[in-house]
């Protein structure tokens, strides 16, 4: 069956945001009791899951929906400066004209992804937003995104840029493009077996065409 529905994650996936986030959260570390991350750190931080990250800032669980509405919070503040993947908009373009169904599926707040894109002007592309606050719950927003649109899943594409967009669409079995331009380097995410695995935007599109 060939691809109808493309699902983006949108931090590090369509937003180029992870400087952003890295600069929020180095302000936010004396709140929550953890060390600002260094230059040094950058590589060696995108080589790990989100879990072992959370493992190694030593903030409890409890804390981290906490933690997250906070960056999400100063990141609307920020939203206005932040910019596209290169290539993005181009992609989006591409795939609408392909009459493909496109939609994102965030742990961000659906307020900061209709400001981005609209300041853009990308909001025209998307037929839906879902935003999904739990860090760890994509899977299962995955499953109420099909079920509420009516989607067949062999038809569906997930596309993100963290090992933990992969696990949570093989969790249920859907096609799933992981991004290097994103959080995640490629040699973690290579690690978690994506169907594939892209390097540049347009790269999305050639996939996309060998399964139709």
């Amino acid at each position: 069956m060939s691809i109808k529905v493309i699902v983006f994650d949108f931090d590090g996936t369509l937003a180029d945001t992870f400087n952003a986030i890295v600069r929020i959260a180095n302000r936010l570390a004396d709140d929550f009791g953890y060390k600002p991350l260094m230059p040094s750190d950058i590589e060696r931080v995108r080589n790990l899951s989100a879990r072992q990250i959370i493992k190694e800032s030593g903030v409890p669980l409890f804390k981290i929906p906490f933690l997250l509405k906070r960056i999400q919070s100063e990141l609307h503040q920020d939203i206005e400066f932040l910019k596209p993947v290169a290539g993005i908009p181009d992609l989006l373009k591409e795939l609408k004209n392909k009459e493909q169904i496109i939609g994102i599926l965030t742990s961000n707040s659906e307020d900061n992804v209709r400001k981005f894109l609209n300041i853009h002007g990308l909001d025209c592309f998307f037929s839906f937003i879902c935003s999904e606050p739990s860090i760890f719950g994509k899977s299962r927003a995955l499953i109420n995104l099909i079920d509420h649109h009516s989607i067949q899943s062999k038809s569906l594409m997930y596309i993100g840029d963290e090992t933990r967009d992969i696990s949570a669409a093989k969790k249920i079995n859907i096609k799933v493009i992981a991004v290097t331009w994103g959080f995640n380097s490629f040699s973690v995410l290579n690690q978690y077996n994506p169907d594939f695995l892209v390097d540049h935007p347009g790269d999305v599109l050639n996939i996309i065409a060998q399964l139709d």
